[in-house]
This record gives C-alpha cells, structure tokens and sequence, in this order.
C-alpha cells in the first residue's frame, strides 16, 4: 500500500481549541482517525505527526524521502519563512514523490504576512481554504494522481 504522512507544524497540536472560527473543532487525534480513514477508502496508507518544532519537522521529511512515503504538509507558520523547511521539502519532490501544501484556512484573505509560502514553489499542489476538508482534498489529489 502506498505511504503518505501528514506532517503538521506549529499549533496544530491545538486543533480544536486555537482560533476554532478560523481553524475548526476537529482536533489532532480527528485528524488521525479521518485521516487513516480517508486513506484506507483511496488505498493509502496515512499516518499523521505533528511537531511545534521546526528541525523534528525537517526530519520527518528526510524520513519520507528515505521510506519513499508522498506528504501532505501542513507547514503551519513556518510556510512564511522557512527556508530550512522548504529545502527539506523539496528534497520530496526531487526524489519523484508528491508533496501537497495544506492550510485549513485560505492565507491569501487573512494578515499579509501570511500571503507568501515559501513552500509553494516546490510543491506539487497546495489546497487551503477548505478547513478540515483540505487534508482529505489533498489525500484525494495524491491518490488520483498515482493513478493516472
């Protein structure tokens, strides 16, 4: 079975409780439940980390380019400014895997700061905007990508 992970950055350990009229009620541990859920119904194995520290993040991305697993990344604050994470990132897609950018929010309508990612270039896809949804949207793009 096909490996994904979905990787998340800062705060998202308090999904559910933070800003819930911006980020949603769905906690982390919805997330690994939908997640492994949304991925067995597309014939994905998921499995979902979150980290409030930026080098743990970097490292799980080595790891996926390592075991071959696609990502999804919720990259969180560090999408604005960092450059060791986008590097990290990259390596994904130059080994050939498929790295989608998920924000549950849209950044594009909220503070200006958060308009530019400095992933979003080396990303295959980015889907945002759909609060919770995004990760199952994004979920749903890798598996039928593989396929076609």
């Amino acid at each position: 079975m096909t490996q994904v992970l979905i990787l998340n950055g800062p705060n998202l350990g308090r999904l559910g409780v933070r800003e819930p009229e911006i980020y949603g009620h769905a906690s982390m541990a919805d997330l690994e439940r939908e997640g492994a859920r949304w991925g067995a119904d597309l014939g994905l194995s998921v499995g979902v980390r979150q980290t409030d520290d930026e080098s743990t993040l970097v490292g799980w991305l080595h790891e996926a380019v390592d075991a071959r697993a696609h990502v999804v990344l919720n990259p969180a604050a560090f999408t604005h400014y960092s450059y060791a994470l986008r590097d990290a990132a990259a390596q994904v897609t130059s080994a050939g895997l498929l790295l989608v950018e998920v924000h549950l929010s849209n950044p594009a309508s909220r503070e200006s700061f958060r308009h530019y990612s400095v992933v979003a270039g080396i990303a295959t896809g980015t889907v945002a905007g759909f609060g919770f949804d995004s990760y199952r949207l994004a979920l749903s793009a890798i598996a039928t990508k593989l396929s076609g």
